[in-house]
C-alpha cells in the first residue's frame, strides 16, 4: 500500500506542469549579471518568455528587452496577445528592428493600429525589402487571402540543375525557414510547380528539375475571399500552399499554421454569426463598434419578435377563456427554439462540405424530421402524463380538465417540435441556395421563426381542441 501511495506521488510529481512564468520572473527579478541572465532565459522557450510578461513590471520588461538579442526578442513579442502594449514600451528604432523581424502580417496588423504619422515614420526607416513586403500585404483587404500570406519561403527557377536548386535552396534558407518545400516559377516569375525538399536532396546530379517538380501542385490567387477557398485548403495535408496574382506570379505562400489560424477563424466568425453578430468581438474592441455589430440583428429580431406579439394577440379569446394554458406557453417556446438551434447547428455543420449534393440535402431535412418526430413523440407524452398528474395533484383540476390541457400541450409539443426541426435545417439550405453565408441564418433568427411556429401551433390547437371539440 506504502509502495503504491509512493508511486502516485511520483507520477503525480511527473505529469504536473513547471510554472516557467514564474521561474522567468524570478530569474529577471534577480541580482546576477545581465550576461548570466541572459543565458538562463535562453533555456526557455520563446512563448514561455511571453507568458511571463503579464507577471512583469515596467521596468522589469524594460530590462528584458535590453537583455535579448532583437531577434529573440522578435519572437518573444510574436508570441505576446499585447503586443501594441509592449511595442510603445520600446523606441523607435528598437521598433523598427522589431518589426524588421517578425512575420510580415504581424507587422501589418501591428502597423494598422497606429496613428497613421507614427505608422509612415515607422515605415520609412525601414529596409527597403521589408517595406516592399509590408506595403505589398497592406494592398489586399482583411478577408482577402493575400492579406495573410507570408513571404517566408524558398524560390527557385525552372531549368536550373539539381546542383544549382540546392545551391539556391542554401542562400535562401539563412532568410528563410519555410524550407520543406521549394516552389519553381519561369522566368517571368509564373509559378510552375514545387519540389518536395527529400525529393531534391535524393535526387542525382544529373536528374533534370522538371522530373522532380510537382506541376498539379495546389495553389490560391491573393484576391480570392478567404471564405471562398478556406474549403478548398484544408483537402490538402501540404506545408504550405503557393498564393499567385492574377498574372500568375508567385507572390507568397500559406503555411499550414496560416490555414490552422484562417480555419479558427472562419469558424469564429460563424460562432458570432449564429450569435446574431455581424463578426466577432473581442475584449479590446472600442463600445460603438459593438453596439454597431450587434444592433442591427438585435432590430430585426424586434421586429419579428411583435409579429410574434401580435400573433399571441389574435389568440386573446382562447387566453381569457382559458388561463390556464399560458402557464404552459414557455414550455413550448423554449423546446421549439431548443430543437431548431439543434438542426440548425448539425446543417451548418453539414454544409461545410462544398461537395454536399441536393439529394444529400433533401436526405438531411427528412433526417431532421424524423428526429424531431421521434423526439417530440417521446417528450410529448411525458408531458401529457407529468402535466395532466401536475394539474390533478397541485392545482385541483378535474381529470377530464388536467388531461384536456396536457394532451393538448402534448400535440402541440410533437407539432412544433417537428416543424422546428425542419425549419431549422430548410432555412440555412434556402440560404445556401440563395448564395448567402448559412450562418447568417442564427441562431437567434432560428428561434424566433420557432417561436412563431410554436404559439400559431399551441394556441391554434387549444381552440381547436379545447374551445371547438371539447367545449370547455
Amino acid at each position: 500500500m506504502t509502495e503504491n501511495k509512493s508511486t502516485m506521488t511520483e507520477t503525480a510529481v511527473i505529469t504536473q506542469h513547471p510554472d516557467y512564468r514564474t521561474e522567468i520572473a524570478d530569474i529577471l527579478r534577480s541580482n546576477l549579471t545581465p550576461r548570466k541572465m541572459q543565458e538562463r532565459l535562453l533555456q526557455y522557450h520563446e512563448n514561455d518568455i511571453a507568458a511571463a510578461l503579464e507577471l512583469l513590471k515596467k521596468d522589469e520588461r524594460m530590462r528584458l528587452y535590453s537583455i535579448l538579442q532583437t531577434d529573440t526578442l522578435a519572437s518573444v513579442l510574436e508570441y505576446a496577445g499585447l503586443l501594441e502594449e509592449y511595442m510603445g514600451e520600446l523606441s523607435i528604432r528598437k521598433r523598427v528592428e522589431i518589426l524588421s523581424r517578425v512575420e510580415p502580417g504581424t507587422a501589418v496588423e501591428y502597423l494598422a493600429q497606429l496613428e497613421k504619422a507614427e505608422r509612415n515614420v515607422l515605415i520609412e526607416l525601414m529596409d527597403e525589402d521589408v517595406r516592399r513586403e509590408i506595403t505589398l500585404l497592406s494592398s489586399f483587404d482583411d478577408d482577402e487571402i493575400g492579406s495573410r500570406m507570408t513571404t517566408n519561403y524558398i524560390c527557385v527557377h525552372s531549368g536550373v540543375s539539381v546542383r544549382e536548386a540546392m545551391h539556391e535552396l542554401i542562400e535562401q534558407a539563412a532568410d528563410n525557414d519555410n524550407i520543406s518545400t521549394l516552389y519553381v516559377v519561369d522566368e517571368e516569375d509564373m509559378f510552375v510547380g514545387a519540389i518536395d525538399l527529400k525529393d531534391l536532396i535524393i535526387a542525382r546530379e544529373g536528374t533534370r528539375l522538371e522530373s522532380i517538380t510537382m506541376s498539379s501542385y495546389p495553389y490560391v490567387y491573393a484576391n480570392e475571399q478567404i471564405e471562398d477557398c478556406i474549403e478548398r485548403m484544408k483537402e490538402y495535408s501540404e506545408d504550405s500552399i503557393p498564393v499567385l496574382d492574377a498574372d500568375n506570379r508567385l507572390k507568397g505562400v500559406l503555411t499550414s499554421q496560416d490555414i490552422t489560424q484562417l480555419v479558427d477563424d472562419e469558424m469564429g466568425e460563424d460562432y458570432a454569426r449564429l450569435a446574431g453578430l455581424s463578426a466577432e468581438e473581442d475584449l479590446k474592441e472600442p463600445l460603438k463598434r459593438s453596439i454597431g455589430k450587434r444592433l442591427p440583428w438585435l432590430m430585426v429580431l424586434l421586429g419579428l419578435g411583435l409579429v410574434v406579439s401580435s400573433v399571441v394577440g389574435m389568440f386573446e379569446h382562447v387566453v381569457a377563456h382559458l388561463t390556464l394554458i399560458v402557464s404552459f406557453q414557455s414550455l413550448i417556446l423554449d423546446m421549439a427554439g431548443n430543437v431548431g438551434t439543434q438542426s440548425l447547428a448539425v446543417t451548418i455543420r453539414v454544409l461545410m462540405d462544398e461537395q454536399i449534393s441536393g439529394r444529400q440535402k433533401l436526405f438531411l431535412i427528412g433526417k431532421e424530421a424524423r428526429v424531431g418526430l421521434v423526439n417530440g413523440l417521446i417528450l410529448g407524452t411525458l408531458s401529457v402524463v407529468c402535466i395532466g398528474l401536475y394539474l390533478v395533484a397541485l392545482k385541483g383540476q378535474t381529470v377530464m380538465m388536467a388531461f384536456s390541457v396536457s394532451l393538448c400541450t402534448g400535440i402541440a409539443l410533437v407539432v412544433s417540435i417537428l416543424l422546428s426541426s425542419i425549419c431549422g435545417t430548410a432555412v440555412p439550405l434556402a440560404f445556401k441556395k440563395m448564395n448567402v453565408d448559412p450562418a447568417v441564418a442564427s441562431g437567434p433568427l432560428i428561434t424566433t421563426i420557432n417561436d412563431l411556429v410554436a404559439v400559431v401551433s399551441y394556441y391554434g390547437l387549444a381552440w381547436l381542441l379545447l374551445i371547438r371539440v371539447l367545449h370547455l
